[in-house]
């Protein structure tokens, strides 16, 4: 008596794996499939222990205690969907109309990337008191964006200096 016939999984095709990346290299939990034979089978997978961002297959292994083998595919894809963070580097200010202003800036980090560079937009107009609003936009290789704002007020504390005439 032969063995010829493969073990057979069941719940095939599989489908894909959706995950959201947690960094360049994602831990995700992959379930085996059943399969089925008339001898005992052993499920083995070549799954890494860590998927980049992006399609991996993975491919599932059945053999039965005959050698006899089956195979089949699931796709695992880790995809990066969430923006970079940022920290704007200083509080909400007030300063004094007709000084300098220096903007602070801000920073940014990305699960996938790392540090990304926010880019800054709004003015402040040291002369005219009121409220400026800067915004950093900070986007990643995925395309993924991210903002945040900082209000800066100028204000005109100092009062007038008098000079009388011929004095």
């Amino acid at each position: 008596v032969q063995d010829t016939t493969a073990p057979v999984f069941t719940g095939t095709p599989f489908a894909n794996v959706v995950a959201e990346a947690t960094g360049t290299a994602t831990t995700v939990a992959l379930t085996a499939p059943a399969a089925t034979d008339a001898f005992a089978v052993t499920v083995t997978s070549n799954a890494p222990a860590t998927f980049p961002v992006g399609t991996t297959p993975v491919t599932w292994t059945a053999t039965d205690a005959n050698g006899q083998v089956s195979t089949t595919v699931q796709n695992v894809v880790v995809q990066d969907t969430t923006g970079p963070a940022i920290t704007v580097t200083a509080a909400p200010a007030t300063i004094e109309a007709g000084l300098t202003y220096t903007d602070a800036g801000a920073t940014a980090t990305d699960l996938v990337d790392g540090v990304v560079t926010p880019v800054p937009s709004g003015a402040v107009d040291t002369l005219v008191p009121g409220a400026y609003t800067m915004t950093y936009t900070a986007t990643d290789a995925a395309a993924n964006i991210s903002t945040a704002t900082r209000t800066i007020t100028v204000g005109d504390t100092t009062p007038p200096v008098i000079t009388a005439p011929g004095a």
